[in-house]
């Protein structure tokens, strides 16, 4: 017990002289983050990659593709590791760290790696806010990935079934199958994106005229912020545990085994008698199970 003490009192102070600047704590935090960062660069490289491995040389750890020896060397593996590396090491971020129950600093900081939150900014920062189609849209037929842009686009049934050379019942029941889908996860926000006014069209008879026409905005509906605000409340009273086996099974879809190599991996228990190397799937789905009813009471108060 002392020792675990006296680790997580040089994990904060290691925080707190690294987020003050200090040069030998930066580079601590560098080389405690730097493997984390790797493993994701690598993960989200490859997800991403698509035919740059076909034209550029990958300069991952472990490179991967087919680009001839003269092509030019890629840069979005080390751009990816700069931009994680100054996610997970900034002030701010370090600033933030309690060692709760005892949480390390790496342990931290892979959490934060391994959240959808993250997943989204490197998305927003990678394609600059480009259009991603969900992979459980993409996989429902091979029309949905195009319908659910259109939609995204704000196209009616009968204008996409036009477009797609298709029957108005078959895009209609396609949509409907969309949105029940990306209601289910929670995610319907991605019919909605924000969209800019431009003013260019917005035009005075006087050039010293003040404008005073109104500019048009697209507000959510009240139901919805009033949904979100309410989930957003109850997210935050789940434990850290709790947050990121919802993320990572239900969000990010990943496979039951891989959760629980990281929680293995992270000597995170999620049953108390239990160790972690010993947790089984069904343990794994009924935490997942508690966790959501809580989530479901706690957004109903």
């Amino acid at each position: 017990m002392l020792e675990s003490q006296e680790s997580t009192d040089k994990d904060l102070a290691l925080a707190r002289c690294a987020a003050d600047g200090d040069a030998e704590s930066r580079r601590e935090v560098t080389r405690l983050v730097d493997p984390i960062v790797r493993a994701r660069t690598e993960q989200f490289c490859k997800r991403f990659c698509r035919e740059n491995r076909h034209r550029y040389i990958c300069t991952l750890v472990k490179p991967w593709g087919s680009a001839p020896a003269d092509a030019p060397l890629c840069e979005w593996g080390n751009a990816s590791y700069a931009w994680m590396l100054d996610d997970l090491s900034k002030s701010q971020r370090l600033r933030r760290f309690e060692a709760r129950d005892g949480a390390s600093l790496r342990d931290y900081l892979h959490l934060i790696a391994n959240s959808l939150p993250f997943y989204e900014r490197w998305k927003n920062w990678r394609f600059g806010r480009r259009v991603h189609v969900p992979t459980y849209i993409a996989e429902m037929t091979p029309l949905a990935g195009r319908v659910f842009l259109a939609l995204r686009s704000g196209d009616n049934v009968p204008l996409i079934a036009q477009q797609l050379g298709c029957a108005e019942a078959q895009i209609d029941a396609l949509s409907q199958r969309i949105v029940i889908e990306l209601t289910r996860r929670g995610r319907l926000y991605l019919l909605d994106p924000p969209r800019t006014e431009s003013l260019a069209n917005v035009a005075s008879d006087d050039a010293n005229t003040t404008l005073e026409r109104d500019i048009p905005v697209r507000d959510p509906e009240p139901e919805l912020v009033e949904d979100t605000a309410a989930l957003r409340d109850a997210w935050q009273q789940l434990s850290p545990v709790e947050q990121f086996v919802l993320e990572a099974m239900l969000i990010e879809e990943r496979d039951a085994n891989d959760v629980l190599q990281a929680l293995a991996h992270l000597d995170i228990r999620i049953v108390e008698d239990t160790p972690p190397q010993a947790i089984d799937r069904q343990q794994l789905y009924y935490f997942r199970r508690k966790s959501l009813a809580k989530l479901a009471r706690l957004m109903e108060r």
